[in-house]
């Protein structure tokens, strides 16, 4: 049941969170307290809704493709290899991304400019992510109607924020976690950043994997070329042209 996974990511920091802001030794700036919590909750409800609404609406219906590969390389061992590569590490890995929390309600210090930087980050991830999911779902949407009615698909998402970046969506939930360990940072917790790294290590090699993939793919690669010579991967930014001269045709 690795399809499952993914619902661990909606509901695990919230939990956390609450844990953190309801323990009797606990001690935080009431404020500082109080937006991690409603922001924590914004994420959770924007990531809950992406995943609903690509499973349409159906509760572990599909399990992702980079499971089901990992699970037809391994045979007969993937019962267990994913209690390790699944399970285990993506559990340590919201653990260590989940330390802000801890940090947040274990000191009390005034606010500070950086508290504001900090929420400015974790709000705009979290709307940046919105956004580039849902420009996402209805891209596939719309070429999955152009299957169904035997018309060619759209090869490329290049438009919203597609435009400007290769997984915009990728980028939003980076702001949001590096947003959140700058809270922890700005009151003296600097060792909590080693979530967000981990994260940021992971989505790199995640970012690997969808742009092979999209490469494998006959309907898509000369298109996907393409896009990756004028488009910045993660960060937002204009348009580049190719070695060519000639700007992406698709943008």
């Amino acid at each position: 049941m690795v399809q499952m996974i993914d619902l661990y990511w909606t509901v695990i920091p919230l939990m956390l969170v609450h844990y953190y802001a309801s323990h009797p030794w606990g001690e935080c700036n009431w404020w500082r307290s109080r937006v991690v919590i409603f922001l924590t909750w914004l994420w959770s409800v924007r990531l809950s809704h992406n995943y609903f609404r690509r499973e349409n609406w159906q509760w572990g219906a599909r399990q992702d493709w980079r499971f089901t590969n990992m699970s037809l390389s391994y045979g007969n061992h993937w019962w267990w290899i994913s209690f390790f590569t699944v399970y285990f590490s993506q559990q340590l890995l919201l653990i260590t991304l989940s330390l802000p929390f801890y940090a947040i309600h274990s000191v009390n210090k005034p606010l500070s400019m950086m508290d504001l930087v900090a929420t400015v980050l974790c709000s705009s991830g979290i709307l940046i992510a919105y956004f580039a999911d849902t420009q996402l779902h209805n891209f596939v949407t719309r070429n999955n109607n152009l299957k169904y009615v035997g018309k060619p698909i759209v090869p490329v998402l290049d438009k919203g924020l597609w435009y400007y970046s290769r997984h915009p969506n990728y980028f939003g939930e980076q702001l949001w976690w590096w947003g959140l360990a700058l809270y922890a940072w700005n009151i003296g917790y600097g060792w909590t950043l080693v979530g967000a790294i981990g994260n940021t290590l992971c989505l790199a090699y995640v970012t690997k994997l969808v742009e092979e993939r999209m490469l494998r793919q006959k309907n898509r690669t000369e298109a996907y070329t393409k896009y990756q010579k004028t488009t910045s991967i993660w960060v937002p930014w204009f348009k580049v042209f190719d070695p060519s001269g000639v700007r992406n045709k698709n943008a």
